[in-house]
């Protein structure tokens, strides 16, 4: 399965924080196009968002032309994953911003899924016969330097084999000579949405194989196969949308002086070390320098049995709502990106050119490789893809989860159009259910209760029994009372680790639209105390979503940050269906 390089696959939703999924690239007031030229949309994925409009702005005031026609270019950031279902959809649903021109996710892999999955509901294929890449990037395991150092490195190569031995060992990083690391935890983000976790699954299917030949339908199905990959899932922490929720913790980690105790391993891109390491995981080009470098860097990991490259590739969508012209415009554009101008843009910040050659900013780093030195693994086939994804489901590490509603008197306002609050909620937790299999557990509060702090409508229990039931509940519940938001998520968090168990994801998901209203319980520094002094090894995460205008997102941001989760932002109404889709994925 090891390739001369030219077959490069899958990439990391690092980046931003995708709180939401997608947004108009418009922080710079500059970067409009220009007045009376033709507009282009081009969806990119999440890490190289700002990257890409920062070239849009160049080349929106370039005087460039195609046939004597002039062409603006507008950059939208959706995850690939999220990109790759919505771009299988008949049509665009303009909720989810403009309609693309161009797609270019982080890794090629979704452009085969794209094909895979319109060819099964029997739609025609919007994709060119070949997508050209914009930037690459190999997908590596970071970890703190002094974990590194104790597996042997730099002089010693590290694998999937050697860290599965370690999540297996029952004295950890003991077995390291470091009790005091705890066990081994893994972050890794959800394959079904980000590159970085489709690229890690395949990576570690390929590992347990113990070969480099291509991945098989039957191969899926060994059980030894199954075995090696379930005991790395066994070591992660949860899951997620994007690695930057496991970069923030362990930078908030680092400036306590605890890096070591938050994870040991996350999967990302290469470029993300980078960002890490100059103390701006998200790499935005605005907070660049406004934090400093961490104590303890992060060292990137080339897993010995081969990696996976980003290969960035930009296809021009033969869409409906698009036209020769703007095709013709967004062809320009990738003619420009891959300018050497735009390149050195890119490799400054950390990527590889699109040929995969690096910049100053990786060869002058000690915590990388200027030749990765480990093979290229070549993307498995569309249907192997799939049925990637279909095995991890059933392999992943379980959940151990609480939903916590806020149904206080405001759910009943008007959300837009002619739906409550409440009921675009309703329907974005019955639809985001569908994403969590009949073994995970799952209980479900509404808050307030009946002159109480909430209601308890079913248990943590396996979801299966008690799906049809945990629906009907969901959409039965109507709107009152105020918000007794610390006094319900002090309970839940109580509740949820009384119950939790060492070999799940133990949490729960708070969700509400307003601020905390119970004059009984106002003690919200109490509450960040108690989350952070359970935020240890199987210690119970607090998720929670901003929902609505009037949503207290700062103090749900500092709760979930407490416990060493994150928090999401719906303050537009909206996009709480897609949001609820995104935390979900942390299980």
């Amino acid at each position: 399965m090891a390739s001369n390089g030219k077959a490069l696959l899958a990439g990391a939703i690092a980046g931003l924080m995708v709180i939401g999924v997608a947004y108009w690239w418009n922080r710079r007031d500059d970067n409009a196009p220009r007045q009376g030229c033709t507009t282009v949309v081009v969806t990119a994925s999440v890490e190289k968002a700002d990257l890409m409009g920062e070239a849009a702005k160049r080349y929106n005031t370039s005087d460039r032309r195609v046939n004597g026609s002039c062409y603006g270019i507008t950059i939208t950031a959706t995850a690939s994953g999220i990109a790759e279902s919505r771009l299988t959809e008949a049509g665009w649903d303009t909720a989810w911003g403009p309609a693309p021109d161009a797609w270019s996710p982080a890794a090629s892999t979704w452009l085969q899924l794209l094909r895979h999955d319109r060819t099964a509901h029997d739609r025609p294929d919007i994709l060119p016969a070949k997508a050209e890449s914009v930037v690459s990037t190999p997908i590596v395991v970071a970890m703190p330097e002094p974990m590194a150092a104790a597996l042997g490195w730099p002089d010693t190569a590290i694998g999937w084999a050697d860290l599965l031995n370690l999540a297996n060992h029952p004295e950890g990083w003991g077995a390291k000579g470091h009790p005091e690391w705890g066990a081994f935890k893994l972050g890794k983000t959800n394959p079904n949405i980000s590159t970085t976790g489709l690229s890690a699954t395949v990576g570690v299917f390929v590992a347990a194989t113990g070969t480099s030949s291509d991945l098989t339908l039957d191969t899926l199905k060994d059980l030894r196969v199954r075995s090696f990959v379930a005991g790395v899932e066994k070591s992660v922490t949860h899951y997620g949308d994007t690695a930057l929720t496991f970069l923030t913790n362990l930078q908030r980690a680092d400036d306590a002086g605890s890096a070591l105790g938050y994870v040991s391993a996350v999967t990302v891109e290469e470029k993300s070390v980078v960002d890490y390491n100059s103390g701006n995981p998200a790499g935005d080009l605005e907070a660049a320098g406004q934090h400093g470098k961490p104590k303890v860097p992060l060292v990137a990991i080339y897993p010995k049995e081969g990696t996976l490259n980003s290969d960035n590739p930009f296809a021009v969508l033969q869409v409906p709502w698009s036209d020769p012209g703007k095709q013709a415009g967004a062809d320009d554009f990738l003619a420009f990106l891959r300018e050497s101008a735009q390149q050195e843009m890119f490799t400054d910040a950390g990527f590889r050119s699109y040929d995969g050659h690096p910049g100053k900013t990786i060869t002058d780093s000690s915590y990388l490789r200027e030749n990765i030195g480990v093979p290229t693994l070549a993307p498995p086939s569309p249907p192997v893809l799939a049925a990637v994804r279909a095995t991890w489901a059933e392999l992943r590490k379980k959940a151990h989860l609480l939903l916590v509603l806020d149904v206080s008197g405001s759910m009943a306002q008007s959300a837009g159009g002619d739906k409550t609050r409440l009921e675009l909620a309703q329907a974005a937790a019955v639809h985001g259910l569908a994403q969590l299999s009949d073994t995970d557990e799952v209980g479900l509060w509404a808050f307030p209760g009946e002159g109480q702090v909430y209601w308890q409508y079913l248990p943590i229990e396996p979801l299966g029994p008690q799906r049809n039931e945990m629906t009907y509940r969901i959409q039965q519940l109507i709107p009152s009372g105020g918000t007794p938001l610390y006094a319900v998520t002090r309970k839940a968090a109580e509740q949820a680790r009384t119950t939790a168990r060492a070999d799940t994801i133990n949490a729960i998901v708070v969700m509400t639209d307003g601020k905390n209203e119970n004059p009984d319980d106002t003690d919200l520094d109490g509450l960040i105390r108690q989350l952070t002094d359970n935020a240890t090894e199987g210690g119970v995460r607090v998720f929670t979503i901003a929902y609505g205008k009037d949503a207290d997102l700062d103090t749900l941001k500092r709760i979930s940050e407490a416990s060493r989760a994150a928090a999401y932002d719906a303050t537009d109404p909206l996009t709480i269906d897609s949001v609820f889709t995104n935390v979900l994925s942390n299980f």
